[in-house]
């Protein structure tokens, strides 16, 4: 690389300043081959640093893309990151393989996915970790939200959930598939589609089928006091380690709402939850969901055409994501604080 570009220099605690900020600066090096790096890297967190999560980021990018890494160690704050080749095949990574932990597989497959839609063939990922915990995407919202979204636009992936992994106990496994994408679309998604479409999920692992049926009893009577009808079917799993809960609810392909069960809280409660942010998502007016709007980001910075959409608010994330983008590409992000948000990406040439 001693011929290649200079490296980006980044403030890892700009803004959000979380985990977000070091998996989208490491896939956009993967993808632009760029060597990046990054200082006080979660500096205002309770445990500041790479914890386990973060670290197996940045091992699992560094191998997908055979790149020099310097301070890939828990808790440092400071990291150097060199790509130098992108590749494709086989590839096993394991969250607690650093530190017992239920970090999370969803943020950690989407990173990978930003990269890997840009090899030269198909690949093929084995993640083992938490695939339902708090504070991240579920592997539910992955296969019936943010894969779909992306599938509209041409990137093709899919994810196969074959174990489950509640916090604490982690363990879980997700098989996903990715296959490179010859263009990524842009989009235009403006307002919600019409009549309201609502699937779901209720499942359970390790404790009474009962509570599943609870979730689900409870998410149908708010829904239908709003005048909405939805399909939610009940699972259980005996495979994962550890006891865990969840209500998935997906309002069409662009919106999905989760929520977690917790020791102590009935399951009437964490049927609210979900009912409550698909709600509130329903009144907003907007197209995609607060949390999808800065999934999309990265990959429509990336798109062969502008884009636009309307999400309910502009979040922390979605700043972030945004700026971290621009330090990497000339493409013009506008944020529109309006009610709804409206959000317009303009990419520009992609340098190299």
């Amino acid at each position: 690389m001693a011929d290649g570009p200079a490296a980006l220099a980044l403030d890892a605690s700009h803004g959000e300043g979380g985990g977000q900020v070091l998996r989208t600066a490491l896939a956009l090096a993967v993808v632009l081959d760029r060597p990046v790096t990054l200082e006080r890297i979660r500096l205002r967190r309770p445990r500041p640093g790479l914890q386990a999560q973060h670290l197996t980021v940045v091992r699992a990018l560094a191998s997908i893309s055979a790149a020099q890494v310097e301070g890939d160690r828990l808790d440092s704050t400071a990291l150097s990151f060199t790509p130098r080749r992108l590749g494709h095949g086989e590839w096993r990574f394991d969250v607690g393989a650093v530190r017992g932990s239920a970090g999370s597989v969803p943020l950690l497959f989407q990173a990978l996915l930003l990269a890997l839609v840009q090899a030269g063939a198909a690949s093929r990922l084995t993640l083992i970790g938490g695939t339902h915990v708090p504070w991240s995407p579920t592997a539910h919202y992955l296969s019936e939200v943010f894969l779909p979204a992306l599938g509209s636009l041409g990137v093709q992936a899919t994810v196969r959930l074959r174990r489950p992994g509640w916090y604490p106990a982690g363990g879980g496994e997700l098989e996903a598939a990715i296959t490179p994408a010859a263009r990524i679309a842009p989009l235009t998604a403006m307002v919600p589609p019409s009549p309201l479409e609502i699937s779901g999920c209720s499942l359970v692992s390790r404790l009474p089928r009962s509570i599943a049926e609870r979730q689900r009893r409870q998410a149908e009577t708010r829904l239908a006091a709003a005048g909405l009808t939805a399909a939610i079917t009940v699972e259980e799993d005996i495979h994962a380690l550890g006891p865990g809960t969840m209500l998935f609810l997906r309002a069409h392909g662009r919106a999905g709402f989760s929520a977690l069960g917790r020791r102590g809280v009935p399951a009437e409660r964490v049927a609210d939850e979900a009912v409550d942010a698909l709600l509130g998502w329903q009144r907003s007016g907007a197209a995609v969901d607060v949390h999808l709007a800065d999934q999309l980001v990265p990959f429509l910075a990336l798109a062969d055409g502008p884009s636009s959409f309307t999400c309910p608010a502009l979040s922390g994330h979605l700043r972030t994501v945004a700026w971290v983008v621009q330090q990497f590409l000339p493409v013009g992000i506008a944020l529109h604080d309006e009610r709804p948000a409206r959000v317009e990406i303009t990419p520009g040439p992609r340098p190299g």
